[in-house]
């Protein structure tokens, strides 16, 4: 290993000379990566203002907080089960990130129709995702809850539910659209020539939906 050190110019200049160099770190990363990576960037930023204000505002209520076990409960076969649906809910979300993780594998290899069937996959489970959310809405609703009262605790509630698990919602469904379009045009060939890359994009982005549900589940659902 060769242990010599490159001379290194001293004042402004050597400043200046530092900043540029860092430029060749990024020289191999593709501008639609670099966007997604942006975007994500961003996006984590809301998800955690609101994450942050659900903590603050549950932390300094006088009211009681909701049992997150006896409001996410469904009743089976006569038999009280504790946050079963977001159990499943969860399971499906950790199941689409393989299918996509798979998918962005096959795309790189230029197996597109496998890339495109597990983009598609993946959608599936992405809309099974907003269904149950949906239910779940609608259960709430019927018990009254809403974004300014809830009859079971803290009016707060019903605003953070909403607002959180909305607002994550939307982001699963825009990416069943994206998932979607993307596999379609994977699937005719679109990116043939210019190679699958995007593939791996659209996988940054439902990776991050995945992690964000992550962590709505340990603070909103389990706290």
């Amino acid at each position: 290993m060769d242990n010599t050190t490159q001379p290194t110019t001293s004042g402004m200049t050597g400043l200046i000379e530092d900043w540029v160099s860092d430029k060749d770190a990024f020289k191999n990363v593709s501008w639609g990566k670099t966007m997604m990576w942006i975007f994500l960037l961003s996006d984590t930023f809301i998800f955690s203002c609101f994450l942050v204000g659900y903590m603050s505002v549950r932390m300094t209520t006088d009211v009681p907080w909701p049992n997150a076990s006896e409001v996410f409960a469904l009743t089976i076969a006569g038999e009280h089960i504790p946050l079963i649906l977001i159990a499943i809910m969860t399971f499906v979300l950790i199941t689409s990130s393989g299918t996509m993780a798979m998918a962005v594998n096959c795309g790189y290899r230029r197996q597109r129709k496998q890339a495109a069937v597990l983009m598609l996959v993946t959608a599936v489970f992405g809309v099974c995702f907003v269904g149950m959310q949906a239910f779940e809405w609608t259960k709430l609703i019927e018990e009254g809850v809403r974004p300014w009262g809830n009859p079971m605790g803290a009016p707060q509630f019903g605003a953070a539910f909403f607002m959180i698990t909305g607002f994550h919602g939307f982001h699963v469904s825009i990416g069943v659209i994206y998932l979607t379009v993307v596999a379609l045009k994977v699937l005719r060939g679109d990116y043939e020539e210019r190679g699958y890359e995007i593939v791996e994009i659209t996988g940054l982005y439902w990776h991050f939906v995945d992690l964000v549900w992550v962590f709505i589940f340990a603070f909103f659902y389990l706290w």
